[in-house]
């Protein structure tokens, strides 16, 4: 799993410092609407609304940004469009399985966008359950930390429920159930750890070991699948090597 984790990693790392912050900031207002629709605009009993309204703030979206979508999804500033959730299963080259989380006003259009990109990275749309099974949703931490450090946050991750970890140089990914996730990053943000990102994520109980070449089609075909409007998250089973992570993060 560690080529998959490290992806992830990089991906919130590029996410917040390139040229698709705007987008970025577009997808996850999103989110914010859609919990506060379904389940109103209390974060405190809402639990969909606080992850939603976490992530926003981890990616540094203004407060004003993030109080205007709970307003659009509570119907104080509505703007009449209704947003569907939809998932979108697939493979990419080489038989890499892919997950997709959408939003939409117009599933043509959305299932349009997907279908293409996918055919034209020599991959296919999926039937529904056809690579679902092989991903398990999991509460998923990123923390900023030294070696010395990771040890010391491991601890404090498991004594809050925490049950799998990956330490890569400065990084540390805490993994956990979804329902533990909050008091995970409570309890490590009260040892003064630095969190970059905390989210319920879909993550690939087996892999797909890549070589370079094929490692480098399958982050240009996710890359391409996130840049669509509609898409929210992107997943994959794929393992990618070291090497071509780094030549992706330094692109």
């Amino acid at each position: 799993m560690a080529g998959h984790s490290k992806w992830s990693q990089i991906k919130h790392a590029k996410a917040i410092t390139d040229h698709r912050r705007g987008k970025m900031f577009t997808k996850l207002a999103r989110e914010v609407i859609v919990a506060a629709r379904e389940g109103g605009g209390d974060p405190d009993a809402n639990f969909r609304l606080r992850m939603a309204i976490q992530r926003a703030k981890d990616a540094n979206m203004p407060n004003d940004n993030i109080d205007r979508a709970i307003k659009r999804g509570t119907g104080e500033s509505d703007d009449g469009v209704q947003m569907i959730e939809m998932t979108y299963e697939g493979y990419g080259p080489g038989g890499v399985a892919i997950m997709l989380e959408t939003l939409t006003d117009n599933r043509n259009r959305t299932v349009s966008d997907v279908r293409t990109t996918l055919t034209r990275a020599g991959g296919n749309l999926a039937e529904s359950g056809a690579v679902s099974w092989q991903f398990d949703k999991r509460g998923v931490i990123t923390v900023e930390a030294s070696e010395e450090e990771a040890e010391e946050f491991t601890l404090v991750a498991i004594d809050a429920g925490a049950d799998d970890f990956d330490a890569d140089s400065d990084t540390l990914q805490v993994f956990s159930e979804p329902s533990t996730l909050e008091d995970v990053r409570s309890a490590l943000e009260s040892n003064d750890a630095t969190i970059s990102s905390s989210e319920v994520s879909l993550i690939p109980s087996n892999t797909v070991p890549l070589d370079n070449r094929s490692a480098g089609q399958i982050l240009r075909l996710l890359d391409q699948l996130e840049d669509l409007d509609d898409v929210q998250k992107v997943y994959s089973n794929a393992d990618f090597p070291d090497e071509a992570l780094e030549s992706y993060q330094s692109a």
